[in-house]
């Protein structure tokens, strides 16, 4: 880009390895970042790269301990860690072997050798996998790329193809023979937590996105009016569904344009007979606290009938009277330059906030090896911190480095069950390369029937997802407003939709975490329990933010029931429903029966979960009352805020919860809050503590005991029963200790709750009155188990009978 437009694409900064870490030799170089991370290089020329690539940002890491000797087949490096073996030449996979010697977890499988295949038969064995550039008209799985993650403990990355990011963030051509090899190869054992820390270190850190980005996304595929879109955005908020963010599709521009000129997939000019007046539509929106995004297919260029035509040809030395059409090229720093400052930048000034990048432009650019995608999402996301805003773009994975261009736009799904099945575990792995912010056509875009319960489980799906954007096709009946869906169907949808905006504040404290700590928003659950098998055996389950578990439901209920079971595994500790209240012992498999109104979110004991109090608050700032959901147990626990800045100091709030069980059964809780960092202002503050009926006293430390009470389910905002207490204006800059003195535990038995499954069940109605008396007297759940009943059903009940009452 031009200097005076520059927008600024990196920190000038080059990124060798420190001195010390490396070992040259004929063809060769190889650098030793970590006692555990090693970078080879051959080129026969000896072109070795110490610039910044689209993948690799940084390579400057503390010199490990290492030592070479060199023997009668070439040379042998050891590290505390591995043993790499090479014989000078062209790596070759008899000539080049990196061996485990710690974190070895397959006795079979110790040694990494180029073009070695390694058996793929998961969750036994096998690479773990990342993600993939879309799931357009997908019905069901695809194959996702390797990853640096894998039950053998090894995997590489491989830059070999990479082009150079230049000392002011341009791309220029890598000087390299076809023969050329650039690999990093990380053997970390099961350590993921530590693969990651360091491929983040080496590849840049996940960018901290805008808060207003967390909120629930309205997005159609519609030519909508002005007033339509007006109108339905209030609709919304009569109906008490919050949205912050405006996704306006394709049809914003001018679609109808002469042939000659091309298709009318491509635009950047108002359509000024659906929108009169673009700035009062766009400050109408903002007024109603949505971000608004705009649809851009940057494929056939500037022509001769956009507004921006005149200028753009102007700044390229191009005479607009001969209305010769300005192709699209991303490799040309003059046109990127014209096109950022001439088209998109006065859309901007008239308030878009962001751009959608629905890509078209093809896999081909004018410089070899430059994939237009990754080049769109580069200049599109860093030119989109003009102005002081913090950057952010919608667009499809690249792989090269693609997790620093947030968010992604997984493409055009079709309407089926198979499409969502595999929506969570295609989200969760692509935590693997630090791919994180994953945006789904929530409802799929196409094709598909009118499927109510497939409907209402995908918004389920998108609420506990990293994105929940509402999406659909130009087909008038494919809409995923909830009312679209009857009754019982809308009122679930909208109360998730609000239990989004709830959540709002974990929310962001996992995308900090992502940004500042590479602990993706949504993880499978190997990331934290990387020796567990029953953590591979379920890659649909996921990890949300700092202690909660989703494990989605994908699949119809069973008919005669009305039910619908997932299997899954729990991790180590004690588990809570945040739906149903139930409690469940971890470090083993479980099945969660729900109706349709249920979806299983289990937060970790000790636990204190953040919540938004108003979910039809300003999504875009902290919020000013607030609901801390404290689930018995200890654990420590956090909350960042910021003010907003493109670049902004967070403050933190950690809880640490404690749990001391007394010998008459109840319990004493407290919950300490202390404060680091930048300031975050007091707010009203009230507790919900699932899973505690009454308690002697409850307290602030210093204050008097404050009015408790059993606060029954609140099906407004899915909130579980449990003990509430209002805490009054609490300064969380300052600090505070809660105290409940005496905690009575509930009865984890909802008799209302297993009355309304009976009822709601297609059975006979004397089984229904057995199964009901079985219960009231306490029989047993192999008793109940041995009657006639639907699976599900059997399994609702068993899994209400052998909850667990001791915390």
């Amino acid at each position: 880009m031009a200097e005076e437009s520059m927008i600024s694409l990196s920190d000038g900064k080059p990124a060798p390895a420190a001195d010390g870490a490396t070992l040259t030799g004929p063809g060769y170089r190889i650098s030793v970042l970590t006692d555990r991370l090693i970078r080879i290089e051959w080129d026969p020329q000896e072109r070795f790269v110490d610039d910044k690539t689209q993948q690799v940002q940084n390579r400057s890491f503390p010199v490990p301990r290492f030592g070479v000797v060199r023997t009668d087949r070439g040379i042998e490096l050891t590290t505390d860690s591995l043993r790499l073996r090479y014989d000078e030449r062209m790596p070759s996979t008899s000539g080049l072997a990196i061996t485990l010697l710690t974190g070895a977890t397959d006795v079979h499988y110790t040694t990494w050798r180029p073009g070695q295949e390694y058996p793929q038969t998961l969750p036994a064995r096998g690479n773990l996998g990342s993600t993939a550039r879309t799931l357009d008209e997908i019905d069901g799985r695809i194959d996702v790329l390797p990853g640096i993650l894998s039950t053998f403990g090894f995997g590489v990355l491989d830059d070999s193809e990479s082009l150079i990011l230049s000392d002011d963030g341009w791309i220029r051509p890598r000087d390299r023979a076809d023969e050329s090899v650039d690999i990093y190869f990380f053997g970390y054992g099961r350590d993921f937590a530590a693969a990651l820390g360091d491929f983040h270190a080496l590849t840049g850190p996940i960018p901290l996105v805008p808060r207003f980005a967390l909120g629930n996304w309205w997005s159609r595929y519609w030519a909508y009016h002005e007033q339509e879109y007006l109108s339905l955005m209030e609709r919304f908020r009569e109906n008490d569904v919050p949205l912050s963010v405006a996704v306006i599709d394709m049809d914003w521009h001018v679609v109808d344009v002469d042939p000659a000129i091309g298709t009318g997939w491509t635009g950047y000019t108002w359509n000024t007979d659906l929108f009169p007046d673009p700035p009062r539509f766009l400050s109408a929106l903002h007024d109603q606290g949505l971000a608004v995004t705009l649809n851009l297919h940057p494929a056939d260029g500037i022509r001769r009938h956009e507004a921006a035509y005149p200028d753009v040809a102007e700044a390229l030395g191009v005479d607009p009277a001969r209305g010769l059409g300005i192709d699209f090229e991303v490799s040309s720093r003059e046109f990127m330059t014209a096109y950022q400052d001439h088209v998109l930048g006065p859309l901007e000034e008239q308030g878009v906030d962001f751009w959608w990048i629905d890509w078209q432009s093809g896999a081909y650019s004018g410089m070899p090896g430059l994939d237009p995608l990754w080049m769109l999402n580069h200049t599109h996301f860093h030119s989109s911190a003009r102005a002081g805003r913090r950057p952010l773009t919608f667009s499809r994975y690249t792989e090269r480095g693609g997790h620093r261009y947030p968010v992604g736009f997984s493409g055009d799904t079709i309407v089926s069950w198979a499409s969502l099945a595999f929506q969570p575990e295609f989200t969760a792995t692509a935590a693997n390369a630090g791919f994180t912010w994953w945006s789904h056509d929530i409802g799929g875009h196409m094709n598909g029937s009118h499927d109510v319960e497939l409907a209402v489980r995908w918004l389920q799906f998108g609420v506990v997802s990293p994105i929940n954007r509402l999406h659909s096709s130009t087909n008038p009946f494919s809409s995923k407003e909830p009312w679209a869906y009857g009754e019982p169907a809308a009122t679930i949808m909208r109360r998730y939709l609000r239990l989004r905006h709830r959540l709002i504040p974990m929310l962001y404290t996992g995308a900090w975490a992502a940004h500042r700590d590479n602990v993706s928003i949504v993880r499978p659950l190997y990331h934290d329990s990387p020796r567990e098998g029953g953590a591979y055996r379920h890659p649909d389950q996921y990890l949300l933010g700092e202690h909660l578990l989703v494990v989605p439901i994908t699949a119809p209920r069973e008919r005669l029931s009305q039910l619908a079971t997932a299997s899954a595994w729990l991790p180590e500790g004690q588990w809570v429903d945040l739906i149903t209240g139930l409690r469940y012992r971890g470090s083993r498999e479980v099945l969660l029966t729900r109706a349709l109104d249920e979806y299983p979110v289990l937060a970790r004991a000790g636990a204190v979960v953040p919540l938004d109090s108003d979910p039809m608050s300003d999504a875009a700032v902290a919020p000013a009352r607030m609901e801390l959901l404290v689930v018995v147990g200890d654990a420590t626990s956090t909350l960042v805020e910021d003010d907003g800045a493109a670049q902004p100091e967070p403050g933190i709030v950690r809880f640490t919860q404690t749990l001391e069980r007394r010998s008459d059964g109840r319990a004493d809780i407290t919950v300490t809050a202390s404060h680091t960092g930048a300031p975050i202002p007091a707010r009203q503050v009230r507790i919900r503590i699932p899973g505690v009926c009454a308690a002697e006293s409850v307290s602030l430390e210093g204050g008097p005991t404050l009015r408790s009470e059993l606060l029954p389910p609140d099906p407004e905002t899915l909130a579980p029963a449990g003990l509430g207490a209002d805490l009054g204006e609490v300064s969380l800059a300052d600090g505070f200790t809660l105290r409940v003195r005496g905690a009575e535990r509930s009865a984890p038995f909802d008799p209302e709750r297993l009355f309304a499954q009976l009822q709601r069940a297609e059975i006979a109605y004397d089984t229904k009155r057995l199964v009901w008396e079985a219960v009231s007297d306490h029989e047993s759940a192999d008793a109940i188990a041995a009657m006639n009943l639907p699976q599900e059903l059997r399994d609702a009940i068993a899994e209400q009978l052998l909850a667990i009452t001791a915390w």
